[in-house]
């Protein structure tokens, strides 16, 4: 049974940001879901989907406390249309995630769509021997090193999505990034610990050379 939601003051636009930043990323792990037939990832969309549930229920809280007057109640029915498009769209993505629990086979054409993208997402867990564990998130700049952007840390109930620099990796935590192949695939190595140092860029090498 899920707890009951209680008030907590928390500005709209802090709402409406992380409404969107969830439901862009529900999008990407679905269908990376579908086309790695991965049952984790489909699993941490329905999780998702439950967390823009709940922000729903904090907009239209504290939307109701904003409302003092007919001016603010007509600026409250645009922020209201923005939540429930994201709800729909987190919805869609929950539906999309649900075919892979269900099992049920995709369009050879939609995978073969999918596959095609340039970005792939990767879901791995920080293992007692990384390098990763212990440390801050920001140390490592995996993006500027490998490609690659860490968009949701899974840990035990909690998903943090978007993570700043200064959040601190723990033995345990799932990591949900994207990146190119290359790149995920050394970062998966990073926190099984496989790889005991980050990848430095390589700088004037055309890909392929």
């Amino acid at each position: 049974m899920r707890e009951e939601i209680k008030y907590k003051p928390v500005s709209i636009r802090d709402i409406l940001t992380e409404l969107q930043t969830i439901t862009t990323l529900m999008i990407d792990l679905a269908y990376s879901a579908v086309l790695f037939n991965d049952r984790e990832l489909a699993e941490d969309v329905i999780e998702m989907a439950e967390k823009v549930d709940d922000l729903k229920t904090r907009l239209l809280m504290n939307s109701a406390l904003a409302v003092r007057n007919v001016e603010d109640a007509e600026t409250m029915v645009g922020v209201m249309q923005i939540g429930a498009v994201a709800y729909r769209i987190s919805d869609a993505a929950a539906d999309i995630a649900r075919t892979v629990l269900l099992g049920l086979v995709p369009d050879p054409r939609l995978l073969e769509a999918l596959t095609r993208t340039k970005k792939r997402l990767v879901r791995t867990k920080i293992l007692p021997n990384s390098i990763l564990a212990g440390k801050a998130l920001g140390k490592f700049k995996l993006e500027t090193n490998i490609g690659v952007n860490v968009m949701v840390i899974r840990r035990d109930r909690e998903l943090v999505t978007n993570p700043g620099p200064k959040v601190l990796l723990a033995e345990g935590d799932v990591l949900i990034a994207r990146g190119s192949d290359v790149g995920v695939a050394e970062l998966d190595k990073l926190a099984r610990g496989e790889l005991k140092a980050v990848p430095r860029p390589k700088l004037g090498k055309k890909e392929g050379t």
